[in-house]
């Protein structure tokens, strides 16, 4: 009986020292991320000021914390192109790690993914011409027949027309950087757009004006990063990220340099 538990006792000896010495292994989309050293980056890329595409690459509130967030895991950003309606079917089909640039934190979302910590408060608002400004002074006065609203489709936007400018002359167009400019030119007279979009617009334009700012449309949200929900050890790693970069200041540096 002694040798039999003493034969026990070293058995349960070398399992254990094997186990301290064994790799840890982490959830497969941290394992594979790590590995490759690539973090993959969905955005659609026409939604200033948080991620906007052109010739010179990608730029943004959101391009600068994500890159900072992938200096802090030691890898490099692949940046993947998405749009608005197939944002979610995208990263649900493991496109990309992580949906970034302007997207809205909401109870339809979450349901079906993770979202990194809310930043940017904001509400819908109108952009609208500055010709116009004094049409536009409460939602009944958006919802007229003879408005014509311009919206972008697979978004909280062209949720929020859909449900509350029923009456109004609306039409979608693909490319949501090119509204603003079709507003300016008369082609349109309404997009709707959340606080840091039409402010943008309207300081970088003279003919545009952003509308509902003092008192949005909408009570107040936030944006944030989506994450894929399938592997609980890269949300908890990427979670630690976000809080690190920002205790460093560097959530702050880029909403001062973007969103001011």
């Amino acid at each position: 009986m002694l040798r039999k538990t003493t034969l026990s006792l070293v058995t349960a000896a070398v399992l254990g020292a094997s186990a301290l010495v064994s790799p840890a292994h982490a959830g497969p989309r941290l394992d594979r991320i790590m590995d490759t050293k690539v973090l993959r980056v969905g955005t659609p890329g026409d939604y200033r000021p948080f991620a906007i595409k052109t010739d010179a690459g990608y730029s943004g509130h959101d391009i600068d914390v994500i890159e900072a967030m992938a200096k802090e895991l030691g890898v490099k950003v692949e940046y993947v192109p998405t749009t608005w309606p197939n944002l979610m079917k995208d990263i649900q089909a493991d496109r990309f790690d992580v949906a970034v640039g302007g997207i809205t934190r909401n109870v339809a979302r979450i349901r079906q993914i993770e979202m990194l910590p809310g930043y940017a408060p904001f509400g819908k608002v109108a952009l609208v011409r500055a010709a116009d400004k004094d049409k536009f002074r409460a939602l009944a006065d958006l919802n007229q027949p003879g408005v014509r609203v311009i919206k972008n489709p697979g978004g909280t936007n062209e949720t929020f027309v859909l449900e509350n400018l029923k009456a109004a002359q609306v039409s979608t167009h693909e490319k949501n950087a090119e509204i603003p400019a079709l507003i300016a030119e008369g082609k349109g007279d309404v997009m709707i757009t959340e606080t840091y979009e039409a402010l943008h617009y309207a300081k970088a334009d003279p003919r545009l004006y952003a509308a509902f700012i003092a008192q949005p449309l909408t009570p107040p949200n936030t944006l944030g990063f989506m994450l894929p929900k399938d592997d609980a050890d890269y949300s908890r790693v990427m979670e630690f990220v976000w809080s690190l970069v920002d205790s460093r200041g560097g959530v702050k540096q880029a909403a001062d340099k973007w969103l001011k």
